[in-house]
């Protein structure tokens, strides 16, 4: 198995970041050619999810979440910054990992999709992805 963690800096906004060319780099690395690509995010308030990029879908993806999980003070995990408990809620909803197909060295996504991080937690600037290519 060829594993790496990387390092994303969301900054202090909620963010959707692809992470397909790195996962891209990463392959090359292991020179992958099939099997599974195995995506971790270590933390209690991220997840991934493919979905598309630049169209809007990633903007529309944050609006929705606002809507479901909203910043204020309804929840019980209070500290951090006003509503950070959502933040806590959320990887039961955009799950922490996932798993993708590589064939041909490749993911094996549809047009339109890319693999991202889902962070949504202001307090936390940097988080980690753990990427795990195993040859099938």
């Amino acid at each position: 198995m060829h594993t790496e963690l990387i390092e994303i800096r969301t900054g202090a906004t909620e963010q959707v970041v692809d992470l397909t060319r790195r996962i891209d780099d990463h392959l090359a690395a292991a020179g992958a050619e099939e099997g599974l690509l195995n995506v971790w995010v270590p933390h209690a308030t991220a997840g991934v999810a493919v979905i598309e990029t630049g169209a809007g879908s990633d903007t529309d993806l944050l609006e929705a979440l606002r809507s479901l999980l909203p910043a204020d003070d309804r929840w019980s995990h209070r500290h951090g910054s006003p509503g950070h408990g959502r933040d806590h809620v959320l990887p039961a909803i955009i799950a922490p990992s996932m798993s993708v197909p590589v064939l041909a060295g490749r993911l094996a996504l549809g047009t339109w999709q890319s693999v991202c991080l889902v962070d949504t937690n202001v307090d936390n600037a940097v988080r980690t992805v753990r990427l795990s290519f195993l040859a099938g």
